[in-house]
């Protein structure tokens, strides 16, 4: 018998995600997949992981495996507030935050507490996928701002919001997905000046900002918050243990103005009453046991690696056909076709060609809320070692 009940008038907004479609086509015996947004999971301390998930059990088994509080484990809050301490965004407590099941709660719940049908947000173009999907499910009209190598571009910026005056911006600043770009030191100071000159909320989501190569990534815009008078009133920042300890955890956090929180924290409780508290209480006891910086020099090597021999081999094999900005951090190469050479110009067509040649990557037109630009592509190097990395490469190039 057919389904027959009508469905919500919200889910006529958004599409299933075009990734999880790609991957039903990945079944294919001996494929290289650049598609994935995952960690290595090779490289997750397992062995610190399990120590912590002991020692939860072992100090405090009854608060691990009890009902929690909304807002988070209190343990946790603590351990997260001096996490961002390190970074340099000081002036967070734990009462300024609130623990999530994953970063992209967060936005859920930003969805559900700020935007009314017909609401104006401004995104990247291109931006996470998911947020475009999560934002419009709840009647938002997404404005897209243009992004370079630098990150959002501020003067397109301020004349989107001058012209449309958006509930709120949401920006990924640091090695984004898709775009892997990094916003200067100087955009972010002005994004912060913009959102006190025109009192809109800027939404800071940063699951990338610590898998950097090299030299650290400028301030986040939490940080630079303080260098800002008033700009911390209009500022919400998103973190994720996901990309740097475990995706399993289900782990993230929001920080934002007090009112903002409680009502957020209002519409955690009907969703999912709290985060796990078992995965809070490992997570607590992973930070305590001070890792995380012996983990973060370990996978910051392995991508850095994987990342310089996917732009190698993306040079050397494509040549002209393609072109792209080196990625400082984070998991992505955000490239554009040029067609030079009479070469396939058109993400789509090429990905299709790529499967029969055996390797995977996720065209760049489903990232953008609007104005797609089909020549774009998104390589995924976090999962293929060097070797597999140079032989995807290369059939990508046949493919082409």
């Amino acid at each position: 018998m057919p389904f027959t009940t009508p469905f919500a008038d919200r889910l006529n907004k958004v599409e299933t995600s075009a990734i999880r479609e790609l991957f039903k086509l990945l079944g294919k015996p001996g494929i290289i997949s650049f598609a994935g947004g995952f960690p290595d999971s090779a490289l997750f301390d397992v062995d610190g992981i399990r120590e912590a998930v002991n020692a939860a059990l072992t100090e405090e088994a009854g608060a691990a495996l009890q009902y929690g509080a909304t807002e988070g484990y209190q343990p946790l809050r603590e351990q997260l507030a001096a996490f961002m301490a390190s970074k340099g965004n000081t002036g967070v407590g734990a009462s300024d935050l609130i623990v999530t099941t994953g970063s992209q709660q967060a936005l859920d719940l930003l969805g559900k507490t700020l935007v009314s049908p017909g609401d104006k947000v401004i995104v990247e173009g291109p931006t996470f996928l998911a947020t475009i999907q999560c934002f419009r499910l709840y009647g938002a009209d997404l404005v897209t701002a243009p992004v370079d190598g630098n990150g959002v571009q501020t003067d397109a910026l301020e004349r989107l919001i001058v012209e449309h005056k958006p509930k709120f911006i949401y920006l990924i600043p640091t090695f984004g997905n898709p775009s892997g770009a990094m916003l200067s030191l100087e955009r972010r100071q002005r994004v912060l000046e913009l959102a006190v000159q025109h009192e809109v909320l800027v939404v800071e989501d940063d699951p990338y900002g610590d898998l950097y190569f090299g030299d650290a990534p400028p301030p986040s815009l939490l940080a630079l918050s303080a260098q800002v008078p008033g700009s911390r009133d209009h500022l919400v920042h998103c973190g994720s243990l996901s990309k740097v300890l475990s995706p399993g955890l289900r782990v993230g956090w929001m920080v934002a103005p007090a009112e903002l929180l409680a009502k957020a924290t209002m519409c955690k409780q009907f969703s999912d009453a709290h985060t796990s508290t078992f995965a809070q209480a490992t997570a607590a006891q992973y930070l305590k046991a001070g890792r995380m910086p012996g983990t973060l020099a370990k996978v910051r090597a392995v991508y850095a690696e994987r990342a310089a021999a996917m732009g190698d081999a993306l040079r050397s094999g494509l040549g002209d056909a393609i072109t792209f900005v080196q990625p400082q951090g984070g998991l992505f190469v955000w490239a554009r076709l040029t067609g030079a050479g009479g070469k396939v110009a058109d993400g789509g067509e090429l990905a299709k060609r790529a499967i029969d040649q055996g390797v995977a990557f996720v065209p760049g037109a489903p990232f953008y809320a609007s104005h797609p630009d089909h020549a774009t592509l998104r390589l995924s190097f976090a999962t293929v070692g060097v070797d597999r990395i140079r032989e995807g490469v290369d059939r990508l190039a046949k493919a082409l």
